[in-house]
């Protein structure tokens, strides 16, 4: 019995404690298996058990108890292991998803607003009269210091009670639940700092003479603050997942199906297997299929990564979303919905963006204690300046332990692995690199060597004529569409790719009217009253004739792993041809480009010792494992990894479907439907090895970035926190002001943010 997959939208989270505490009261729940939280994408994905699953509405209670609400996302449920991928994303789930962000961002915005605009005043008055004494002078003789602390009661009341009140709604509830997060620190903080400031204006006497004074700018200031900082996030997530909005955005709406005789313009949910369709210039592509009629040439940058447009003619292969750019084609659906490219493209990288890498476990173990923890050093700060600080104690005492609750706020702990996910998974969708597996991402980047197969991964894996040249007195056309007449009788792969040669360079095929086959020689045919001759050199001299004038020719074709054969057409000898699996035109640069990020390559190949040594000595590759068969590359791989390390394994994905799971990343070179491959953990959309360097560099690049916004978010909470009680005061006489320490707090989020979205210029070796 299989586990079953569920996944749901989180509404309400505002840093990583409390992606923690949802991970700890539904993970303790009887029927899940797992649960994993992302605070960037809003998403809980959950694992429950087989045998006694946890109901669903169960688990959206014990959510809403928690203070959050929870949606079943469309299509979420489905059955299988824990590691199969989850079903596609529901475009208009992604649409709502949009639209809710947008709608998020805009009341932020609102908010900002009349916080900012009611807070200016309470600064100016407060803070205008500490820093200018003209200005402390004119607020005494034309307001009234009592008159100023009214103004600034009633401007205050009025941000805390609207703008701020989410602060309140979310974090005193959370506080009462003994499960305080953020929105706590903030409540605490500001209704700490605003509750002295009215018992200070209105019942002055129950306070220390030298206590007596107003905090309200700092309570309306760090509100303030606090919504610019979440204003700035908003916008910055919204960048985050622009790569699975502008995917989606790669559907068309409609498109022109044949139906009844006729053709209609039809919504693309209602399009079916096998309907037939149209596609005229500048189009896209509705669905996957295969092209019926016409030709043209598409644009599959957005899927494959590669710019150069691909010529499509009667029988290719056509991907949902990709542009027709020149000519119109009919072409019959061969995939639709959640079955085509595009729809698992997006389930891809939606499902390694909602990941979590091994380190935020980490994360989120720690931050699961810290904000109580922070409460606690707020209580001892209160309590140690009210004892030991100089007059007026109390007001020292507020003002510090309001600043450790405000400068503690864990926002950029909790999004500073999952924005760098989103965008790094998100940059390589657009280079044709998918992780499948998120944390492909983290494990990646520790690869020491990478070992590849050979056929159709260094070189294009059909046979390809790769050199034709002919005596003197022979023409090059004339002798090639002799040759092909003759092969077309032959079922030989080799026969294969000299008559594709001849039909690419747009030869007609003379009529054959004898043919014989030469066991261990060679074949010999009549056409069209000439005489023809293929076969190995041994065959040539049968026949009386010396193949030493190609000696020079056949020794490099040697040299390069290709086997020769001659042909000789009326007793003479015409030409040598060879026919070999040609190594692609990216490969070379592609094996120098993982040189020069340090890595060790290997050929993992099943090919004879010495057709793959002469490939690996043109590519420059390390070592060379020759003759093996599928099963035995699980061992050579063990073999590397104890030697060298980490091994990312690439192949085709079929064959070495047993080699990419062994490895420790594998990556699996195809494209069109090759993208579903199970067995790898990055999928390459095209058939170039460029990929495989752009993959290493985009984990490496990403997984800087995260230890570039851990360091910065736990280097900034734990230094400036001891700063905030006070630290400094007795030796540089520093205390943190709990406005600042609010403005610290938001740019340490929006600094999380936007170094993560520097990752969206990332620029590849290839």
């Amino acid at each position: 019995m299989s586990n079953t997959h569920l996944s749901m939208t989180i509404e309400g989270m505002t840093c990583a404690s409390c992606v923690a505490r949802i991970e700890r009261l539904v993970g303790r729940m009887e029927g899940v298996a797992a649960i994993n939280v992302n605070l960037a994408t809003e998403r809980a994905d959950i694992v429950l058990d087989a045998t006694a699953p946890a109901e669903i509405d169960a688990i959206k209670a014990v959510i809403h108890k928690a203070g959050f609400s929870a949606t079943v996302l469309p299509q979420s449920s489905m059955t299988g292991t824990e590691s199969e991928a989850r079903s596609p994303v529901d475009s208009s789930w992604v649409e709502q998803l949009a639209q809710r962000k947008d709608r998020e961002e805009a009341l932020l915005k609102r908010d900002l607003i009349v916080a900012l605009l009611l807070s200016l005043p309470v600064f100016i008055l407060e803070m205008g009269a500490h820093l200018i004494p003209a200005m402390q002078q004119w607020v005494e003789t034309r307001i009234g210091l009592h008159n100023s602390w009214y103004l600034q009661f009633l401007l205050t009341s009025l941000v805390l009670g609207f703008p701020g009140r989410r602060f309140y709604q979310i974090g005193i509830p959370a506080l009462l639940r003994m499960g305080p997060d953020m929105n706590s620190l903030v409540a605490i903080g500001t209704l700490a700092a605003y509750g002295f400031s009215v018992v200070a204006t209105f019942f002055p006497f129950v306070l220390p003479a030298a206590s007596v004074h107003v905090y309200y700018e700092s309570a309306a200031v760090i509100v303030t603050l606090i919504l610019f900082g979440r204003y700035l996030e908003a916008k910055a997530k919204g960048r985050t997942s622009a790569a699975i909005q502008r995917l989606v955005g790669l559907q068309p709406k409609e498109a022109r199906v044949l139906r009844n005789g006729e053709w209609q313009q039809i919504a693309l949910a209602e399009v079916q297997l096998d309907d037939v369709l149209q596609v005229r210039p500048g189009e896209r592509i509705a669905v996957d299929g295969i092209l019926l009629e016409g030709q043209s040439f598409v644009d599959e940058a957005m899927i494959s990564g590669e710019p150069i447009p691909v010529e499509k003619v009667p029988g290719s292969q056509l991907i949902g979303g990709t542009i027709n750019q020149q000519g119109a084609f009919t072409f019959k659906a061969s995939a639709v919905g959640e079955k085509t490219v595009l729809s698992q493209i997006i389930s891809l990288v939606e499902q390694a963006q909602a990941a979590k890498l091994p380190i935020q476990s980490v994360v989120n173990r720690v931050t699961y204690f810290f904000v109580p923890a922070v409460i606690l050093l707020a209580f001892i700060t209160f309590v140690l300046w009210l004892v030991l600080g100089p007059q007026p104690a109390l007001s020292y005492a507020l003002v510090n332990a309001v600043a450790v609750l405000i400068i503690a706020c864990p926002c950029a702990m909790g999004l500073a692995t999952p924005t760098s996910i989103m965008v790094g998974t998100g940059r390589g969708a657009e280079l044709g690199v998918l992780f499948r597996k998120g944390d492909a991402l983290q494990s990646l980047k520790d690869a020491k060597v990478v070992a590849v197969d050979k056929t159709g991964t260094l070189t294009l894996g059909r046979p390809t004529m790769t050199a034709l040249e002919t005596a003197a007195g022979f023409q090059r056309s004339e002798v090639l569409a002799l040759i092909a007449a003759v092969e077309q009788q032959s079922e030989h792969p080799i026969a294969h790719a000299i008559v594709a040669a001849a039909e690419a360079e747009g030869l007609s095929l003379p009529t054959l009217t004898q043919f014989e086959a030469i066991s261990g020689m060679g074949v010999r045919a009549q056409v069209e009253g000439r005489s023809v001759a293929i076969g190995a050199d041994r065959f040539m001299r049968s026949l009386g004739l010396d193949p030493s004038q190609f000696e020079a020719t056949a020794l490099r074709l040697a040299n390069e792993a290709q086997s020769p054969m001659y042909a000789a057409i009326d007793g003479k000898l015409a030409a040598i041809i060879a026919v070999s699996d040609p190594i692609k035109e990216s490969t070379p640069a592609a094996v120098q480009a993982l040189h020069d990020l340090g890595l060790k390559v290997v050929m993992i190949t099943g090919d004879k010792q010495q057709t793959a040594e002469a490939i690996a000595k043109r590519l420059g590759i390390d070592e060379v494992v020759a003759e093996v068969l599928p099963q035995d590359k699980l061992e050579q791989i063990n073999a590397l990894r104890k030697q060298y390390g980490a091994v990312a394994f690439v192949g085709d994905g079929i064959n070495d479907a047993p080699a990419l799971a062994e490895a420790d990343v594998g990556i699996a070179i195809g494209t069109g439907t090759d993208v579903a491959m199970e067995a790898a953990d990055v999928v390459l959309m095209s058939g170039s090895l460029n990929g495989v360097p752009n993959a290493l560099a985009l984990s490496q690049a990403t997984i800087k970035n995260i230890h570039q916004n851990l360091f910065w978010a736990f280097v900034y909470n734990t230094a400036l926190i001891p700063v905030a009680a006070g630290i400094l005061y007795p030796f540089k006489g520093i205390l943190l002001s709990p406005m600042f320490a609010a403005g610290a707090m938001a740019l340490s989020s929006v600094f999380v943010l936007t170094n993560a979205l520097r990752l969206k210029s990332f620029k590849a070796p290839l």
